[in-house]
This record gives C-alpha cells, sequence and structure tokens, in this order.
C-alpha cells in the first residue's frame, strides 16, 4: 500500500459520523474509491455516537473483523459495521454471522460500480430470539438511506430486554444448547436419540436448561472442532436466538477442542465428562465421597491447564496462582499434583478402613448383598422399601454417591447385609472409575449382586449391557446376580399382570415405590442366601 493510500485511509479512522444516519454519501464514496483502487475490501466500525473505531482491509472477498472482546455481549454491542463490496453482491452468510455472534447493531455492504461509487446499500439488524436472527431490509440506493438509526436502535435494545425477560431461566440457570456428535460405531451401541434423552437428564440433574439440541452423524470427527465449521456456524446462531450462554457436547472433549470450540462461538463449553463431575461434587455427603469426587476432578483438570487462552478459566474454575520466579500455569499444576497425592494417600488410608471392617463382616459370616444398576433405576427407593430404612431417594440422576448398608432380617432369624451402591451410566468418566476404586471394591465381597433395572425405560436392555460391561472391568463375573425389575408401577396393567405371572427364577419384578410383588424378591433373596437355592439356578453370570 502507498503512502499516499495509507494516509487517506488513517483519515477515514478520523471521521465521525452522524449518528442518526448509518453512513453519509460522502463517507461512503470515500470508501468505495480507495476500496476500488486497491482492489481490497475496506471496512469500518462505528459506534453509536458515531465515531470510527477501527478500519480494516480485506481481500477483493472478505474481510476480517478484530477481536471485540472475549466476554459475550448479552445485548447489543452498541457497534455497526459498514464495508464495500467488490463482487457488487448483497451481504453474504459469513456477514450476517458475524452481525449474529458478534451482535453487532447493523451490518451493511456498499457495492460499487463500474466508476468506484457507491451503487447499492445492504443492511441487516439483529431479531433477538426469531430465525434466522436477522431481518434484511431491501437495497437502498445513494440519496435514499433512511435517517432514524437512533430510533431504531432504541426498539431493538428493547426487543432484547424484553426477549430476555421471556427466555430467563428459572433460578437463573445456564441455558444450554446440547450437542450430540455420533459415528457408526457410536450408533452402534445406542440410538443418538436416547444418548442426548440421558444428556438432557444430567443437565437437568445439573442445573443447567437445555434449550435446543443439535444431533450431527459423522464418518470421523473432526480433530480440531468435532463438528463442521458449516454446523458450528449454525449451533452459535442457535446459542444467540436461545439466549444461551452454554455449549454441552455428548462426549468427551480434548482441551484443545474446548478451546476452539470456546473461541468459535463465545460460550462456555462443557463436555459430558465435566458435567457428570459436577454432579457428583453436588451430590457428595460423605468426607469419603467429597474427597473421591475431589480427586477425579483434579485428575481431570490436570491435563487441561493451559496459559495459552483465557478462556481455560471458564472450564477449570479458574485454578491457578502467583508467586516469584514461576509462571501461572506452573504453579497451577504444581498444586493440582501436590493435591492429588494427598488426596490419594487419605484414600489409601480410608480403604485401609474399609478392608478391616469387610473382615469383620466375613467373620460374622452374614451374607452381603449389593444393589447395583444404572443411575436413577430406584436402587435407593429399593433398599429403603426392603430394610425400612430412610436413605436419600430423589427421581434424579447420582442422587446417592455414598455406599449404603443395612441389614434385613427374615422370619426364621437369619439376616443379610443389603448395600446401596452409586449407580453407573454409560461411558462412566475414567476419573471416576478411578476415584470411586475403594467403593466399589466393596463388590468383590459380595455374596449375590441385585441388578436394579428400569423397566419402564425404552432403552434397559442397553442400560443392563452397559452396566454388566462395567461390572465384568471390575473383575465381577463370577459373583451371581439377581435380576430386579423395577418400576412396574409406570407400566398399563396388562402388563403388570403379565410381570406378576413371569416365573423365571432369574429374575422379579417389583415395584418399590409402592411395594408391589416384593414378597417374591424377599423370597428369592433368602432362598439364594442360605444356600436352599444354587447361584446355578440363576442366569448365567455376567
Amino acid at each position: 500500500m502507498k503512502p499516499a493510500q495509507l494516509a487517506r485511509l488513517k483519515k477515514l479512522g478520523q471521521r465521525k459520523l452522524r449518528p442518526e444516519a448509518i453512513v453519509s454519501q460522502e463517507f461512503a464514496r470515500q470508501l468505495t474509491d480507495l476500496s476500488q483502487e486497491l482492489g481490497r475490501q475496506i471496512g469500518v466500525l462505528v459506534d453509536r455516537q458515531g465515531h470510527v473505531l477501527d478500519t480494516m482491509v480485506g481481500d477483493d472477498s472478505r474481510i476480517w473483523i478484530p477481536s471485540l472482546g472475549r466476554e459475550r455481549a448479552q445485548r447489543l454491542r452498541g457497534i455497526r459495521l459498514i464495508h464495500t463490496h467488490l463482487k457488487r453482491e448483497p451481504l453474504t452468510e459469513e456477514d450476517l454471522s458475524d452481525l449474529t455472534l458478534l451482535r453487532l447493531d447493523a451490518a451493511c455492504a456498499i457495492t460499487i460500480d463500474e466508476q468506484g461509487l457507491p451503487e447499492n446499500f445492504y443492511c441487516a439488524y439483529i431479531s433477538p430470539g426469531q430465525k434466522p436472527g436477522y431481518s434484511l431490509e431491501r437495497p437502498w440506493r445513494p440519496g435514499q438511506l433512511p435517517e432514524d438509526l437512533e430510533e431504531r436502535f432504541a426498539e431493538l435494545d428493547q426487543q432484547f430486554r424484553s426477549f430476555e425477560e421471556v427466555t430467563r431461566s428459572a433460578g437463573g440457570m445456564p441455558r444450554a444448547i446440547l450437542v450430540g456428535v455420533y459415528t457408526r460405531q457410536s450408533r452402534q451401541r445406542r440410538t443418538p436419540e436416547d444418548s442426548i434423552s440421558e444428556l438432557k437428564e444430567l443437565c437437568h440433574t445439573a442445573g443447567v436448561d437445555p434449550v435446543q439440541s443439535f444431533i450431527q452423524n459423522r464418518n470421523n470427527l473432526d480433530p480440531s472442532t468435532v463438528l463442521g465449521s458449516g454446523k458450528i456456524r449454525e449451533i452459535a446462531i442457535a446459542g444467540v436466538q436461545q439466549n444461551a450462554d452454554t455449549l454441552v457436547f455428548d462426549m468427551e472433549l480434548s482441551p484443545a477442542q474446548a478451546i476452539r470450540l470456546s473461541t468459535l462461538t463465545e460460550l462456555k463449553i462443557l463436555d459430558r465428562t465435566q458435567l457428570i463431575l459436577d454432579i457428583f461434587a453436588r451430590n457428595a455427603r460423605s468426607r469419603d465421597g467429597k474427597l473421591q469426587v475431589e480427586l477425579a476432578q483434579l485428575r481431570y483438570l490436570k491435563g487441561r491447564l493451559s496459559e495459552k487462552d483465557d478462556n481455560m478459566s471458564r472450564l477449570t474454575g479458574g485454578i491457578g496462582g502467583r508467586g516469584p520466579g514461576e509462571t501461572k500455569l506452573e504453579i497451577g499444576r504444581r498444586r493440582v499434583e501436590d493435591r492429588i497425592r494427598r488426596l490419594e494417600k487419605e484414600l489409601s488410608s480410608i480403604k485401609k478402613r474399609r478392608l478391616l471392617n469387610r473382615r469383620r463382616r466375613d467373620h460374622s459370616a452374614v451374607p452381603v448383598c449389593s444393589i447395583v444398576g444404572y443411575t436413577n433405576a430406584g436402587k435407593s427407593t429399593l433398599l429403603n422399601k426392603l430394610t425400612h430404612s430412610e436413605v436419600t431417594q430423589e427421581n434424579r440422576l447420582f442422587a446417592t454417591l455414598d455406599p449404603t448398608t443395612r441389614r434385613l432380617r427374615f422370619p426364621e432369624e437369619r439376616e443379610i447385609i443389603l448395600t446401596d451402591t452409586v449407580g453407573f451410566i454409560h461411558d462412566l468418566p475414567p476419573e471416576l472409575k478411578k476415584a470411586f476404586q475403594a467403593t466399589l471394591e466393596e463388590l468383590a465381597d459380595s455374596n449375590l449382586l441385585l441388578h436394579c433395572i428400569d423397566v419402564s425405560d425404552p432403552a434397559r436392555e442397553e442400560k443392563v449391557r452397559d452396566v454388566e460391561e462395567i461390572l465384568h472391568e471390575l473383575g465381577l463375573s463370577d459373583i451371581p446376580v439377581l435380576r430386579v425389575y423395577n418400576k412396574v408401577d409406570r407400566l398399563p396393567e396388562a402388563q403388570k399382570e403379565e410381570c406378576k405371572n413371569d416365573d423365571r427364577v432369574d429374575r422379579v419384578y417389583v415395584s418399590a415405590r409402592d411395594g408391589w410383588n416384593l414378597e417374591p424378591l424377599l423370597d428369592r433373596l433368602e432362598a439364594l442366601t442360605s444356600g436352599s437355592m444354587h447361584p446355578s439356578a440363576l442366569a448365567e453370570p455376567i
């Protein structure tokens, strides 16, 4: 660029436009004249007072808008974009995406005729809550531009305030867009619809309001962003339309993927693992449970500490510190590693204490029966009904994290120990498996496993397989399993009768909530733990 051209460009940046007009004819002519001379698009960002905040030079087909700040604008940003189009085309999809995602007051494209003069003015404004997220004005000719900009912006601001009131979630919960990306391999395990449905339940449990879902089937995941660029733009625009502030992915993201997605969408990024960890942190009650959850969170966080992007603070909770001679990243890593070692040492002591307790139980020769199953299958409700206890029971995922043990007495002065365990879930995060290893090891001392299954769940067979795989991974394949199909009360009456008449010995149908058909379950438990029924009568072990 020649010095004279640079001087003209600099002069554009010193201009002040009238606040009531999107652009003056004189200013537009200066833009088009220089743009045609350079063979490049030229653009400016203007505030509501008419001050030019920034001047940009692109190539012949596009222009790049500089960073407008890391924090996502909640309403109109108070800035309008004015730029030239050399190819005499209206506003492009990229222009309209910038308008929506950056929440600009307006976007204006000026086409250029053969003489280098302004030909047509194409303008668009954000339409809060409406699809496609913007409204296009009819093309304006020079001398026809409206001069009601201040009134228009005041009206848009009012629309945004009304939109925010309408879309505000109860209790100030984050509003989230759910994203599921599935390959052929993952679709063989379970349907995308079932996966997204479970992710919605996780969101509700974590205090997140899921307002919209996207499902994309791909042969291969994009290593950088998981999704394609077009789909990312579509999701980001949906976030603006839904007044969402969070994207939740139905998978575990790498740190680089999370950073990239947050940069592209200006939304907080959560993955499935992080969501589950947050739920565990909410629900842990005992000291043991809290230590295990903290250890899992720190192991997850350790590989995600990064100093490359300030946005990571939204992912990590801002873990880090300051000190002479060390970077924040180095301090953060050292503190996390030190804390992990202390937690591992403390949990090792807890493991030894539990081992002693189990040995005492072994000496008492009291049979042990553990209730296992998918999360929210009704395990705690079943324990309460059988033992007349008052263990916390809620219709939400992972309501129980801490193992609970109660004695169950039979009429003939016999008793067994009944234990409620943490619920399993599809693709249980490895960090949680490791953290809860000491808890799950207690299952190895069980004489019998009660596999609690939600009979009303359409995806129950897939969940049964998930539980069986986890038990296999824990080395519990040799322990006999009695399947308890729970929540029969949710079935139609005709199906309830069929369940009651099912005489197969490897399963029992009950309603723990209503106490329906518990007698056959008690009889089966007594027979299996007293030796009057051999475990081989049950289905094949896992």
